[in-house]
């Protein structure tokens, strides 16, 4: 349907369909995971036998703004009812105690100032306080100066009434001003692929803001849950290790003003190391994205999140470029921002690609823990040397340090002998000038 209007390419819809037969081939095959962020990006953890309950009123606005709207309007209605209806009884016990609810004749004497005009019945008293404490003032109920009970009550009413319109505000105003509303624009694609990259196997996936204006400072944080066990025998059900985010500008922070494809290099010393394309199926992690920004428009901190399970990662695919240049500008084309294409790769994982070349780069048989990058310097990477000794690996800066040892004791033994055979020299000059 949406190659016969244009909007996709007959080779992406193709590609597209064959994703997501493969995907349901694959959830077909596993029992259904617990995800521990959806992919909406709230947390799907259900907190139970919470004993202490009264610590969520300590912090009554806080719980107020997590409620849900069909809660949230419930209580204010109840505030303000309850409100009206606790001083509807106490103006009418103060007419009742006052005596102005007894019946007079209106041809006789005027009698008695009353506290508050007209009331004659608890309708009157609630009427009256339903226009005290918004402000209405109709004009036909009123205070008198006969009872300063009465004056005292009107005051603790307009304040309280106050209150409880400051907390009601702003209790809306937090729900509609929140920041995960802003994260609603932040689309991650649904899929993410590992392909390889400058010779490295590449976790990768792809990020974008939908809005016109920037989320500020903006930077992303990669988390790799899954089960393990300690040596000790401990099980760990949900580990949070941190991947290292390899983006365009080399740091954790990005410039969002088009999509960007986020990377991490499946090097040593990453939780995705010895991952193949046999073992993601049958592996039970989850790769958590947190992207968290502050929003231009109202300065609000913003937090965006998702993740990935093993069905939701594609090996050996890529994304398609979406950004062209036209017009003197450039342009996103949304409707491929989740398209990938197939690419050659191995299915063998990066610590078995790091062992295989160390082979073939050695000749011989080595171990094959002695290979691995080490780090020299910013940005860049060595290979190790191999170690005669198969409990320990040696760096590559150990051959180095040793051939420089080397090269100074060879130094001080030519120095040596330099010397003895000046000295040598010496004696035969003294002979000959003596003879």
């Amino acid at each position: 349907m949406l190659a016969r209007k244009g909007l996709l390419p007959d080779g992406f819809l193709l590609t597209r369909l064959a994703e997501d037969q493969n995907q349901l081939n694959r959830t077909r095959s596993r029992f259904q995971r617990a995800r521990f962020i959806t992919k909406s990006g709230s947390c799907n953890v259900a907190h139970k036998n919470i004993m202490e309950q009264g610590r969520f009123l300590q912090d009554v606005f806080t719980t107020m703004v997590d409620l849900k709207w069909q809660h949230s309007f419930l209580i204010f209605t109840s505030a303000f009812l309850c409100s009206w209806m606790l001083f509807a009884m106490i103006w009418w016990l103060l007419a009742f105690a006052h005596g102005d609810l007894e019946p007079r004749d209106p041809n006789g004497e005027p009698g008695l100032v009353p506290c508050v005009t007209a009331i004659h019945s608890f309708t009157s008293a609630f009427l009256f306080s339903i226009e005290v404490q918004v402000t209405i003032g109709f004009g036909g109920r009123m205070v008198t100066e006969e009872c300063p009970l009465a004056i005292t009550v009107l005051i603790v009413q307009n304040i309280l009434g106050l209150i409880i319109n400051a907390v009601m505000l702003g209790c809306v105003f937090m729900k509609t001003a929140q920041a995960n509303r802003r994260a609603e624009t932040l689309i991650f694609s649904k899929h993410a692929v590992i392909a390889p990259r400058n010779g490295r196997p590449t976790f990768m996936f792809r990020v974008g803001d939908l809005r016109k204006s920037m989320i500020i400072s903006a930077t992303v944080q990669l988390q790799v849950i899954r089960r393990t066990v300690t040596a000790e025998g401990e099980v760990i059900p949900v580990c949070q290790l941190d991947i290292q985010v390899e983006n365009p500008l080399r740091s954790n922070g990005i410039f969002l003003v088009s999509p960007l494809i986020i990377s991490h290099t499946m090097e040593r010393g990453s939780p995705l190391y010895e991952l193949s394309a046999q073992s993601l199926t049958s592996e039970d992690l989850e790769i958590i994205v947190i992207l968290e920004g502050v929003v231009e428009t109202t300065g609000i901190t913003m937090q965006a999140r998702t993740s990935y399970t093993p069905e939701e990662i594609l090996w050996g695919r890529r994304f398609v470029s979406i950004m062209t240049e036209e017009d003197g500008r450039y342009c996103v084309d949304y409707s491929k921002f989740g398209n990938t294409v197939p690419v050659r790769m191995s299915s063998l994982s990066a610590k078995e690609l790091d062992q295989t070349r160390g082979v073939q780069d050695g000749g011989t048989d080595v171990n094959p823990q002695g290979w691995g990058l080490v780090r020299a310097g910013r940005g860049g990477f060595r290979r190790g040397g191999r170690t005669c000794d198969s409990s320990a690996t040696q760096p590559w800066y150990a051959q180095s340090e040793k051939a420089e040892g080397g090269l100074e004791q060879e130094g001080q033994k030519k120095k040596v002998q330099l010397e003895v055979i000046g000295r040598q020299m010496e004696e035969d000059g003294l002979g000959d000038m003596s003879k």
